[in-house]
């Protein structure tokens, strides 16, 4: 892959014989909302919704796959109305289509798990990661430093707590940017895209992400080539960088609005 110039025109004619037989997957937060220090804030950029619907006419499928629960992407992306849209929500957990979200039971695990992060958040014990945030997914905990004085500092000096946790809860610790989630294992993104795949055969698959949580669906895009299909990645990067994600990208992009106009101009 050759992510170093803009290769937007050939990726394009590389996507016109198959797009009908396209599947179109993407990450939410940081690919199509930008990063906010407040979760519960984020909105999808200016015009996404627009932007899936025309491409969700000219593909195969366009799928979101989100560490957010399904529904709340859907509410936060203004996607109710996108036609064909799949959201998988909680890595894969659960699956919103059509209005019908199938979801399964809190893992007990999870509810063990942010007790201990609360405690572990209290005022008395939180000194060193002072202004660190508990969001509750249903699904999985995650831990934000965002709002921490040092954010990079509080991530470091948290982390030891957080792996201990999901150690003896069995959850799965995953890092991302400025936080840690708690999830139950055997879910992640590249899983949830090969089941995707495996529902629709598509001839191409284009893959949008931002951070360290899409790197499992970029190795299930290298395997999809490896097994004949065309595929295809696109990095969002905005105020961070994810070395590991922008070296395997076909295609760097600035932010949500960068990745919006990359879906301009090779899907539509």
């Amino acid at each position: 892959m050759t992510a170093g110039r803009d290769r937007r025109a050939e990726l394009a004619a590389m996507l016109a014989p198959v797009l009908s037989e396209t599947l179109v997957a993407l990450d939410f937060d940081g690919t199509l909302a930008p990063i906010v220090e407040r979760p519960e804030d984020a909105r999808a950029a200016p015009g996404a919704a627009d932007v899936l619907t025309a491409i969700s006419n000219r593909v195969a499928r366009t799928a979101i796959i989100t560490g957010r629960p399904a529904a709340e992407a859907v509410r936060l992306g203004g996607f109710s109305s996108v036609p064909g849209l799949i959201v998988c929500g909680h890595y894969g957990l659960e699956r919103w289509s059509s209005g019908e979200l199938e979801s399964p039971p809190h893992a007990a695990a999870v509810a063990e798990a942010r007790a201990r992060v609360e405690d572990l958040l209290r005022p008395e014990r939180a000194d060193r990661w002072s202004g660190a945030s508990i969001e509750d997914k249903g699904h999985s905990v995650a831990v934000h430093t965002r709002r921490a004085a040092d954010p990079p500092a509080a991530l470091v000096a948290i982390e030891p707590y957080v792996t201990e946790i999901a150690r003896e809860t069995g959850l799965e610790l995953t890092p991302g940017r400025l936080v840690f989630e708690l999830r139950p294992a055997g879910v992640d993104k590249g899983a949830t895209l090969r089941e995707l795949v495996t529902e629709m055969s598509p001839s191409a698959v284009v893959y949008a992400g931002d951070d360290i949580g899409d790197l499992p669906a970029v190795e299930a895009v290298s395997a999809l080539r490896r097994e004949g299909v065309t595929g295809m990645v696109i990095c969002s990067e905005a105020d961070a960088v994810v070395p590991e994600l922008r070296d395997r990208a076909d295609l760097v992009v600035r932010g949500p609005e960068g990745v919006l106009e990359a879906l301009r101009q090779l899907l539509l």
